[in-house]
């Protein structure tokens, strides 16, 4: 399906972005900075596929906690919030894109017709530089886990 805006890589800034946390207050790409971040982007963690790459990651970033996770998609900040206390996931910081979308045009990942995110796996280094990126072309499949994760350890 078509993608709103250019794809990203490794090697460039990351866009910012202003998005709403489960507490509805907004967060700033600036205001995760500081550590390497792992960008989880979902279409709804309300999925099989969603949900088990979440639960993935939580799990991944108990065993480095220098690294943070963020779970950026579209469903309102308090579904996300809910799926988080029902998994038992408590190492991710849950982002929502609901109220304008310009994360995902932004960054690329933005499904034209539906208006949901596609599955993507982002690395940013402390700085907000991209290291890794991952656009998972096929929305039943799941990302390259090892690769993020390898890519996540190495940055800095």
């Amino acid at each position: 399906m078509p993608l709103q805006g250019d794809a990203l890589a490794a090697g460039q800034k990351a866009p910012d972005f202003t998005l709403t946390g489960a507490d509805m207050k907004p967060v700033t790409l600036a205001e995760t900075a500081g550590s390497v971040r792992i960008v989880n982007v979902l279409p709804s963690l309300d999925t099989p596929v969603c949900d088990a790459q979440t639960r993935r990651f939580n799990e991944e970033a108990v065993k480095d906690g220098k690294v943070k996770v963020l779970a950026i998609s579209r469903d309102l900040p308090f579904s996300q919030k809910r799926w988080c206390a029902a998994a038992g996931v408590e190492n991710v910081q849950t982002l929502s894109d609901y109220r304008d979308g310009s994360f995902g045009a932004s960054w690329g990942v933005m499904i034209e017709p539906l208006l949901i995110h596609s599955r993507a796996v982002f690395v940013l280094d402390s700085e907000s530089n991209i290291t890794y990126a991952e656009y998972v072309t096929e929305m039943s499949e799941h990302p390259n886990y090892d690769a993020a994760l390898a890519a996540a350890k190495a940055a800095k």
